[in-house]
């Protein structure tokens, strides 16, 4: 289906994960021209999208504010463009953890407990004491996240947080296993366990390439045993649907001491370098970085109509 197509690779964005945006971007844009497929990347630098001449196909790579939280797919389906991944409506509800951990409660997904605090008259606590996560609710890889242990160090990231939105959100800290699971074509993946180097995963760890620091490490199939993997790929794909997401997702999931699930949430727009960790799972499940690249648009393009 991809064949006849003139397809535009949109990749950077206005937001704070451009750069890793450009990577993911430049490597779906090979994937695709070594296929044979008529591709062009557009490096987007504002929310003014401007497409190349007789582009009937966007495959949308960009993470974060505007690719990924349901401004551009309302533009592109004002252009009359079909695009890859999820829709406006699911694709705002996910961005959003806010909305997202509202879907899961109503679905019965299982995720840590939560407090939603508003900061627009003066940053507060939440009601429930350290140890917690902070979460800026519409940012992605980590921007705004702060895991505290210290209660002297707890009102410095609600301050933090608060510079990206007036309704944190901040969730009790559940220690355990790292673990993503990949969503495609309503159909749970091989999981990745997430191993840091030190600490917590943080942009630090996700992205040693931009910031210096030491990469985490990845095991796909996670070491983890039968039971277990399948209640947290259960509960990966009921966060997936809970949401609406169309075509395929990657969901966020901590496995605790006791072999319990917690989702944090899923990614509708994640990395897609040939080291990142959907095309790992794919890669496990023995489907090669530029075959994935091709049912994503594929499966897009029937979800479209």
């Amino acid at each position: 289906m991809l064949e006849n197509k003139k397809i535009a690779v949109l990749m950077g964005g206005p937001g704070s994960e451009r750069d890793v945006s450009l990577a993911s971007g430049k490597a779906v844009l090979k994937a695709l021209l070594g296929l044979g497929l008529n591709a062009e990347g557009v490096d987007v630098t504002s929310t003014d999208i401007r497409l190349p001449e007789g582009t009937d196909f966007a495959f949308n790579v960009i993470h974060g504010t505007f690719g990924e939280d349901g401004q551009l797919q309302a533009a592109l389906e004002n252009l009359g463009v079909p695009y890859t991944g999820a829709g406006v409506e699911s694709s705002r509800k996910a961005f959003d953890k806010n909305l997202a951990k509202a879907a899961f409660a109503a679905a019965g997904v299982p995720t840590p407990k939560s407090e939603i605090i508003d900061v627009s008259s003066g940053v507060k606590l939440p009601s429930f004491p350290v140890p917690f996560v902070v979460k800026a609710p519409r940012e992605g890889s980590s921007v705004g996240v702060h895991i505290v242990k210290d209660p002297a160090k707890a009102m410095a990231a609600m301050e933090d947080a608060a510079k990206y939105g007036n309704d944190i959100l901040v969730e009790e800290y559940v220690s355990g296993y790292e673990l993503t699971v990949t969503i495609l074509d309503d159909q749970a993946y091989p999981i990745v366990h997430i191993i840091p180097p030190e600490g917590e995963y943080d942009f630090s760890s996700k992205y040693p390439w931009l910031s210096g620091g030491k990469g985490s490490q990845y095991v796909c199939p996670a070491d983890i045993d039968e039971d277990a993997a399948k209640a947290v790929q259960a509960a990966a794909l009921a966060a997936h649907r809970s949401l609406g997401i169309e075509v395929y997702s990657r969901v966020d999931v901590l496995l605790d001491d006791a072999g319990r699930p917690f989702v944090l949430e899923a990614n509708t727009i994640p990395g897609m370098t040939e080291t990142s960790l959907l095309p790992k799972s794919a890669a496990a499940a023995g489907i090669s970085f530029p075959e994935l690249c091709r049912m994503i648009g594929e499966l897009s393009l029937k979800a479209r109509g």
